[in-house]
Parts: C-alpha cells; sequence; structure tokens
C-alpha cells in the first residue's frame, strides 16, 4: 500500500512540473511578444514624429515625378501632337504648343492654319500661365498637322517624310546671288565715267530655287546636307554599320546612303513619351 502511494505521488510532483515549466514557457513568450509590440510601437511614433503625413506625400508625389515617362516606339502609325514645336525639345518630348493658346484670328480648324500663320514675321501666342508671348517665326523650329512634322528651312516650313533616328526630308531652297554677271545689262544713265561704258554693269541681284535633301539627327537636331560625308558622320555612332560603309567604293556610297540610313534606323528605334 504504502508502495502504490509513493508512486502515486510521485506521478503528481512529475506533472505538478511540467505544468509549471509549460506556464513559465507561455509566461516568457508573452512577455517577449510585449516587448516587440512596444519597440514596434516607438519605432512608429519616432517615425510619425519626425516625418509629418505631409512631407511623406509630397515626397512620394515627387517620386513619382522623377519616374522616367513611359515611351513608345516610333512607327508609321504614330502621330506627333498638332501644334507649334518653338524648339527641338519640344520635338523630343512630343508637347508642342496647342492651337488653341495661338492668338490669331484664324479658324484653327483650317487645312491650312499653319501656313496662314506662319507667313507671318512673328506669331503671338499664350504660354502655360497666360502670358502673352511674341515668337519669330523664322525661329520656331516647325509644326505638326495631321500627326506630321513639318520643319524649318530657309524661309519654308517643309514635311519630314522619313522619320527615324536619322531622318530624311525634301525641301525647297531660295538662293541670292548678289554678284551675277549679267551680259545683257544696259544702263543709259551711266555715263560720267572717263571709262564710259554703257554695257558694263555686272552685278544683278538675282536669285534661284533649288530643291535639296537633307538628314535629321535626331539625337543632336542637327540638319546636314543629304551626302556621303553626313552619312558618314551619322554612322560613326554605330561601328559597325560605320565601317561596313567606310569600305565600299565612292561610287556605291552614293548608291548605298538611303539603305545604310535605314538599317541604322531598324537597328536605333526611336522612342517617344505616350500620348
Amino acid at each position: 500500500m504504502c508502495h502504490k502511494h509513493i508512486l502515486v505521488s510521485n506521478f503528481v510532483r512529475m506533472a505538478v512540473k511540467r505544468l509549471i515549466m509549460r506556464i513559465e514557457g507561455f509566461i516568457i513568450l508573452l512577455m517577449v511578444c510585449q516587448v516587440m509590440v512596444a519597440q514596434e510601437g516607438e519605432v512608429s511614433s519616432e517615425v510619425s514624429a519626425e516625418v509629418p503625413v505631409e512631407e511623406v506625400v509630397v515626397k512620394e508625389a515627387m517620386q513619382e515625378l522623377d519616374q522616367e515617362p513611359v515611351k513608345v516606339k516610333y512607327s508609321p502609325d504614330f502621330q506627333f501632337i498638332d501644334g507649334l514645336y518653338a524648339n527641338f525639345e519640344m520635338v523630343l518630348a512630343n508637347d508642342p504648343i496647342p492651337p488653341a493658346r495661338i492668338v490669331t484670328d484664324l479658324d484653327m480648324f483650317d487645312r491650312e492654319f499653319y501656313d496662314k500663320i506662319t507667313t507671318a514675321k512673328e506669331i503671338v501666342i499664350y504660354d502655360e500661365n497666360g502670358v502673352k508671348q511674341v515668337l519669330n517665326t523664322h525661329e520656331i523650329w516647325g509644326y505638326s498637322r495631321n500627326g506630321i512634322l513639318y520643319i524649318s528651312v530657309g524661309s519654308a516650313f517643309h514635311r519630314i517624310s522619313f522619320v527615324g533616328s536619322i531622318c530624311h526630308f525634301v525641301a525647297t531652297v531660295t538662293t541670292y546671288n548678289p554678284n551675277y554677271y549679267d551680259p545683257y545689262y544696259y544702263n543709259p544713265y551711266y555715263s560720267n565715267s572717263y571709262y564710259y561704258n554703257r554695257y558694263s554693269m555686272p552685278q544683278s541681284n538675282v536669285s534661284s530655287t533649288d530643291l535639296r535633301q537633307y538628314l535629321l539627327d535626331f539625337e543632336t537636331g542637327d540638319v546636314m546636307e543629304y551626302d556621303t560625308e553626313s552619312v558618314e558622320v551619322l554612322l560613326m555612332k554605330d561601328p559597325e554599320l560605320a565601317d561596313e560603309y567606310h569600305a565600299l567604293r565612292n561610287r556605291k556610297k552614293k548608291q548605298m546612303k538611303f539603305v545604310f540610313i535605314r538599317r541604322y534606323n531598324e537597328k536605333h528605334p526611336l522612342y517617344f513619351p505616350a500620348n
């Protein structure tokens, strides 16, 4: 009987001891959780105390502005936004001066609207702040009409028919030759000189209009003559194509100008901010 009593008492002691150990472990775990919660509360309170909500909102907005805008690859279906492009940076951003901000009595929906306003020496616009500004027409880079770019060269605006990292277009350029000799010039009043000769007045202000081809470097905005020298300069950005073109004979270079421009554009496509 005593032996059974001893066994029972030992079993009870062991059960009580295990129960106490479990309780102690639970208490320790509870204390650790309380410490962690307290630490998180201190951190959050420090953050909220050091950085006001307004500053957090402003910071997030600035981060969004610093992010690069979404860009799309140029394709024949791409359309430039209609309006005046005062400089080349506006072209790269595809962000012109809209026709609604141009001060004029002309109908902005007229198909010849841009042809008409660019005949004037100056164009008056409202800037982004609603203040009137005067633009010199000859200093405007160009404009877009129906999604197509027109560039100012000489004294007129010309359509860019082939758009890419290297663009190609044709322009009508008027040149003047003040020293042109006219053998049929006759001045009946020029007779006071000792060396009188009624047919000796050689100078005549003569103009000529030529159709010329140009290239536009869409990285720098430079306009260049459409010749082998310009093509070689532009291809230097791609050593592989440049070496291949440089190895050609002069006659072959002239024949392959446009082919290499097209190959360059395929390897180096244009990207514009999404409208």
